[in-house]
């Protein structure tokens, strides 16, 4: 990887840290993070698979050090951000790297937190329990980060950096 895609991947986990500590939703057991979410989007679409995973991990330990967010954070997050990348990397789809974000985390991280909570957290509880926070985490933020990514399209920055990575 080189320097600059570091540096990319570093101001991205800047971005989804900050962004945890002003902006959150309360929903149920669990928080909403939707900047979160967009920066799995955009990360996803600008950078693939293994950046976007490894950028929501490193976020999701860093909130969890820092108290802006729980353990499961590590699932909602990477999982939204492999299928993201994944979806946009076979379609080349803005709006199917969102569908990605939104179905990873909204459908599948909220069926992997009933497990993973149980095991790591001590709590028993259903998947419908977890869902509609993580649903309401990933459509706002996905919405979000396809919005922003539409708009740095047209920009020389993004031009530059699709021809240096």
């Amino acid at each position: 990887m080189s320097i600059r895609k570091l540096t990319i991947m570093a101001l991205l986990v800047a971005i989804a840290v900050a962004g945890s500590t002003f902006i959150s939703i309360p929903t149920g057991i669990a928080r909403a993070y939707p900047v979160q979410h967009a920066i799995n989007v955009i990360s996803a679409i600008l950078l693939g698979p293994l950046p976007a995973v490894m950028i929501a991990f490193v976020t999701a330990i860093i909130r969890i050090l820092t108290g802006t967010g729980s353990l499961l954070a590590i699932p909602g997050s990477v999982i939204g951000a492999l299928l993201a990348s994944l979806a946009y990397k076979y379609s080349g789809k803005i709006w199917l790297a969102g569908a990605g974000e939104m179905f990873g985390t909204g459908i599948l991280a909220s069926l992997v937190a009933v497990p993973y909570s149980h095991l790591l957290m001590g709590t028993s509880v259903a998947a419908i329990f977890f869902m509609p926070a993580f649903l309401t985490s990933s459509m706002i933020g996905a919405i979000l980060g396809v919005v922003i990514v539409k708009s740095l399209q047209k920009t020389v920055f993004v031009k530059k950096l699709n021809t240096t990575l």
